[in-house]
């Protein structure tokens, strides 16, 4: 009777070290591809600026150019 009832502990125990591990698994993984999606929205959002700053025109140089007398215009100066 002792002999089935460490058995039967031993089995149980095991059982629980399997969920456990189940679950560190899970957590490990799901951590894993969230650091993965995270680097590639950085890594786009990187690709997407440099891609943006090589495709300027003469004209993103001087977008505020002649603009400055508008500002000034009805200010009460």
């Amino acid at each position: 009777m002792a002999v089935e009832l460490e058995n039967a502990a031993a089995a149980e125990a095991q059982t629980e070290e399997k969920k456990d591990s189940k679950a560190l698994k899970i957590i490990g993984w799901l951590s894993v591809g969230m650091a993965v999606a995270a680097l590639g929205i950085y890594i786009g959002a990187e690709l997407r600026s440099r891609s943006k700053f090589k495709k300027r025109t003469p004209y993103d140089f001087y977008s505020k150019a002649g603009e400055g007398v508008s500002d000034e215009f009805g200010v009460g100066v």
